[in-house]
């Protein structure tokens, strides 16, 4: 991929370590203990992310990279409904729901937005018989 040499590189995988951070500091508040799955489910979901976008770095072509900068996407959507419940049961408040959303959404425009690059590069790539 001319440009970026390593996956550390991708503005949506900082993005998505940025995130990770956040709920895994988020999660590791005394009102989680009451939800250790739902703990689980955010936490893995917010490593899904960064990971997907890390292995579909390696990927053999920019379509199969798109497969998995989509299932980077979808797991930072899960987060943003895990967040719902956890708003909802009072494992966090108001603000830190609506850091957390603010985060997400951050992610998720940087992955639609490297999708979408991905995308016009592999069609200007094609060749016409």
């Amino acid at each position: 991929m001319a440009g970026i040499g390593r996956f550390e590189e991708i503005d949506a995988w900082k993005g998505a370590r940025d995130l990770a951070r956040a709920v895994y500091h988020v999660t590791s508040l005394a009102s989680f203990n009451k939800d250790i799955e739902l703990r689980k489910h955010m936490r893995r979901a917010s490593v899904s992310v960064m990971a997907n976008i890390a292995e579909g770095f390696d990927a053999a072509s920019n379509r199969e990279f798109l497969k998995f900068l989509g299932y980077a996407l979808r797991s930072a959507t899960e987060i943003q409904s895990h967040l719902y419940v956890a708003l909802d049961q009072g494992y966090v408040d108001q603000k830190m729901f609506g850091s957390l959303q603010e985060k997400t959404v951050t992610v998720k425009n940087l992955i639609g937005g490297f999708m979408r690059y991905l995308r016009l590069r592999t069609r200007s790539h094609r060749t016409t018989p």
